[in-house]
């Protein structure tokens, strides 16, 4: 990425997701499920740091803020690199970035979080829809809206 414009969008791209992304999960879960946000935060934290996240302040709810966005960052970056190389995933941008969220939560539940220190959850279809939708919604569609219009 050697231009100025190309930065600009994946910051672009990056931000919004991310903070999309963020603010479904801190809406959501504490309203469905009463756990607090900066629990959520911790939990995030607890892929690299493990079970002692939740025993953290702030700080490490901070630590899981930066992580999530982190994450996000890398997230934008690997779908601006591909479309630059695949043209076809500017074209539809609803459904790329439909399917885009729909592959980021297959690798975060199938390999980032198996590898990670997070605590392993059983298998719950109706939470693994929701984190899908979210993703699909929150990463996936502003994602490859927002690199898409770049790219056209």
């Amino acid at each position: 990425m050697s231009r100025r414009s190309d930065w600009k969008v994946v910051l672009l791209a990056w931000v919004v997701a991310g903070s999309m992304d963020i603010t479904a999960a801190l809406t959501y879960y504490p309203l469905t499920t009463g756990v607090p946000p900066t629990r959520i935060l911790h939990g995030i934290a607890s892929g690299l740091l493990g079970p002692g996240a939740f025993q953290g302040g702030l700080r490490t709810a901070a630590l899981g803020l930066a992580l999530h966005y982190l994450i996000a960052f890398i997230w934008t970056l690997v779908f601006f690199l591909a479309a630059r190389e695949f043209t076809a995933l500017t074209r539809n941008r609803f459904l790329v970035g439909m399917v885009y969220g729909v592959v980021v939560w297959i690798v975060m539940n199938l390999a980032v979080l198996p590898l990670s220190n997070a605590r392993h959850a059983p298998f719950n279809l109706t939470q693994a829809a929701i984190g899908a939708v979210i993703l699909m919604f929150c990463i996936g569609l502003p994602i490859a809206t927002i690199v898409g219009r770049h790219h056209a």
